[in-house]
């Protein structure tokens, strides 16, 4: 396996690339069911007559924090190791990353909530489409159809036919699939922009996630400023102290989700991220309906069928045929 590279020395578990996965898989897994009790923890919490309204306050922490664990992990894993990725490059993946995040989560005024994760589940189809029509990327067949299985069971096992609608205005509505659809290209161009990366510079893990980070932060403080949210996020956490543990855990957990989704990007590619993102919020689903007991429609039981089936036929068939030299 590491022919031609120091012959007798015994391959590490770190080089098996299913293993890897795995690893990856459950990091991004464990570290963001944690991060998104703390999430619901911090912005639903009893304060009072308060509300907890600083969302762009708290992604800021939350970049900031990423961009100290990623100089950390430099300092002591890559050393002087140079990064030669264009800053220009980081800077606009910054902004197509924050813009799908702002655009989803505008969203939620006007269509529900299933609806948005919903249409966010389909990220891997936009990743893939602007990874073969801009980079001019081929995946093999198997994971076009492994890539359809899974978005569309997660697809299934969220939609509730018999939900009962009041959306009375078809603009309203409308406008709100606008945002999605968005979103959904602003993911595809940070795919795009992720593969450059990796296939033109080599870029780290690491590195990828400071800089775009570093990036966000730059953006989120000057919007915070000039719109006074962080003076008035100041005031609210002094009222009430004690979010400032929740705080504080919820920036490393998800410094440390991150560091697994860079991994993953940059040894798996941002399409194999984007499946391993939509495929973790289904399990997170899926756990929740098995811990609590809740009934399983027919459909959903298709569509848990379909994601596993996606995966399985994704770990055997979907792997890219590896470059050979000519």
């Amino acid at each position: 396996m590491a022919a031609g590279k120091g012959a007798g020395k015994p391959a590490s578990l770190w080089d098996n690339m299913r293993i890897r996965f795995v690893v990856c898989f459950l990091g991004v897994f464990v570290c963001y069911f944690y991060y998104g009790i703390l999430q619901e923890t911090i912005t639903r919490g009893n304060y009072g007559q308060e509300k907890f309204r600083f969302a762009r306050t708290l992604v800021l922490i939350q970049c900031i924090v990423s961009v100290l664990f990623a100089k950390i992990l430099i300092h002591f894993f890559e050393g002087s190791k140079p990064d030669l990725t264009k800053s220009w490059l980081y800077g606009l993946c910054s902004l197509s990353y924050l813009g799908a995040m702002v655009s989803s989560n505008s969203a939620l005024q006007y269509v529900n909530y299933p609806t948005q994760v919903l249409g966010k589940s389909c990220k891997p189809i936009p990743v893939m489409i602007l990874g073969v029509t801009i980079l001019r990327k081929k995946y093999p067949l198997a994971k076009y159809l492994c890539v359809l299985l899974i978005v569309g069971g997660v697809a299934l096992f969220l939609y509730k036919p018999n939900k009962s609608s009041t959306v009375a205005d078809d603009h309203i509505f409308g406008f709100g699939e606008i945002l999605l659809l968005a979103s959904l290209t602003l993911d595809g161009l940070t795919g795009v922009a992720q593969d450059h990366m990796r296939a033109r510079f080599q870029t780290s893990a690491n590195h990828m996630m400071l800089n775009i980070n570093m990036w966000s932060t730059l953006v989120l403080g000057l919007a915070v400023l000039w719109t006074g949210e962080v003076w008035e996020f100041v005031g609210f956490a002094e009222r009430h102290p004690s979010i400032f543990y929740n705080i504080v855990l919820f920036g490393l957990t998800s410094a440390l989700g991150q560091t697994f989704i860079f991994m993953t990007v940059v040894y798996f590619g941002p399409l194999s991220c984007s499946i391993v993102t939509t495929t973790r919020k289904f399990f997170t689903i899926l756990g929740s309906v098995i811990l609590f007991g809740n009934v399983m429609s027919n459909m959903q039981w298709v569509g848990t069928i379909l994601v596993f089936l996606g995966l399985g036929l994704d770990a055997k068939f979907g792997k890219s045929p590896k470059k050979t030299t000519h």
